[in-house]
């Protein structure tokens, strides 16, 4: 009962000592309630009982979208995004992000995967001067040859990749106190131009907690740039449970995997073997209006303590 209601807590409360990590764990609650009820009946503890149900019914609530699906692909994007090799130019387009773990994860294993999606635009964190010279050296520019990396520290960066020319690439469009966020434009069918940024918010490790509120609200001031519509791809260290998170959606962005309605997209951790599972799904795929994600695929990746996540959209 009072892990279920850290999760109706308001962000800045969320924002408390471990309490991040508590609400991380939120549709886990499920089976603890269920657990729960059955050992209430069968110990005759009816009040428990009424409480394990009422943790139970709210918890369902709040997840339930996530495999409800809102506004499914067209099978013009299931075709577009089906050939043998990327088209681009369309409405539509393959998408990847994945954390490679300060530059651990194999990087012959992100071309390929690259290649068998069909990616157009990838978003990679924690990468170092020596992860991009392998992901060259893997041959990532035959199939998304424009990039922008950038670091805050001159260690550790994060980047796009694109089959098409990054309009406008910066360093950091958020301003963001967490790391560098690069960013650049690619350009759809009908003149549609969308922006894609790389996102890598602060861990809520000890020490950081209100430093990952802060960074979360940075990215939320970006509701405020309704000249651009955007695409945020990345490590949020936060999953839909989180308030900070909601409130970096607001009514203006989406979180894709929801919209999708394709279950969890537990992403995180991916390097500690069986148990403990990926548990948390902190890699998200951010939408603006006009934007229908969908497809969504979760891919382990050799090397990273997150699995690549991958999504279909479709630019209206």
């Amino acid at each position: 009962a009072i892990a279920v209601a850290a999760r109706a807590l308001p962000a800045a409360l969320q924002a408390l000592p471990f309490m991040p990590v508590l609400v991380s764990a939120t549709p886990w609650f499920m089976v603890m309630s269920v657990v729960a009820l059955m050992c209430a009946l069968a110990s005759r503890r009816f009040v428990v009982a009424l409480v394990a149900v009422a943790t139970l019914a709210v918890n369902v609530w709040w997840q339930m979208p996530f495999f409800r699906t809102t506004e499914p692909l067209t099978r013009a994007a299931d075709a577009a995004t089906g050939q043998a090799h990327a088209i681009v130019g369309d409405a539509y387009a393959r998408v990847m992000t994945c954390n490679v773990y300060k530059g651990r994860a194999d990087a012959q294993a992100i071309v390929d995967a690259v290649r068998d999606e069909r990616v157009e635009v990838l978003a990679l964190q924690e990468t170092t001067d020596a992860f991009v010279a392998a992901l060259e050296d893997a041959g990532i520019g035959d199939y998304l040859p424009y990039s922008k990396v950038a670091s805050s520290d001159g260690v550790y960066g994060n980047g796009l990749w694109s089959a098409t020319p990054l309009v406008g690439p910066a360093n950091d469009d958020v301003n963001s106190s967490a790391s560098f966020m690069p960013g650049g434009t690619v350009s759809f069918a009908g003149g549609a131009r969308i922006r894609f940024v790389s996102v890598h918010t602060t861990a809520p490790v000890p020490g950081y907690w209100g430093q990952w509120k802060r960074a979360l609200d940075e990215l939320g001031a970006m509701k405020a740039h309704t000249d651009t519509r955007y695409v945020f791809m990345g490590d949020f260290n936060a999953t839909y449970d989180h308030a900070p998170f909601r409130d970096f959606l607001g009514d203006r962005f989406r979180d894709g995997a929801r919209m999708a309605g394709r279950g969890f997209t537990f992403t995180w951790p991916a390097d500690r073997g069986l148990l403990p599972p990926r548990f948390a799904g902190i890699d998200h795929v951010v939408v603006d209006q006009g934007i229908v994600a969908g497809r969504f695929k979760v891919l382990p990746i050799a090397g990273s303590d997150h699995a690549a996540l991958l999504a279909t959209l479709a630019v209206e």
